[in-house]
């Protein structure tokens, strides 16, 4: 999906935190940039709110976790609807990364797993496989 130019937030979305980054789709180069802890939806939102508003986007990008194999499991779903979710809720496009092999290459490279960090490179995966 081609976006608009402009800022893009992508989420590595999990049941207690969603991580968070941030790139452009000129610069096209992702950051991290926070973790969402709310323990509740209502929470979670308002937090995304916020940064919305901060940050204007164009596009969301939201990690799609597979099994190795590329079959789906409960948090594949539960990530389709969180983009669902967001895109109905603020009217921008969302689109879904493979994010099967994210966790694995922090963990290799740093002997740990950040969820920011984690959204980042889904961001910098979207914006190295699109035109």
């Amino acid at each position: 999906m081609a976006a608009s130019e402009g800022t893009v937030l992508a989420f590595d979305f999990g049941l207690k935190r969603i991580g968070v980054a941030v790139g452009n789709t000129f610069l096209r180069q992702a950051k991290a940039l926070s973790i969402i802890h709310a323990p509740t939806n209502d929470g979670k939102f308002a937090e995304i709110s916020k940064l919305i508003q901060a940050w204007q986007p164009v596009l969301f990008v939201v990690g799609l976790p597979t099994h190795p194999d590329g079959a789906a499991h409960e948090m594949t779903q539960r990530c389709k609807r969180f983009a669902n979710q967001i895109h109905g809720r603020y009217n921008i496009p969302a689109t879904l990364v493979d994010e099967r092999y994210s966790s694995a290459v922090l963990t290799a490279q740093r002997g740990e797993y950040i969820d920011d960090d984690s959204a980042a490179l889904i961001l910098q995966q979207y914006f190295d496989e699109t035109p």
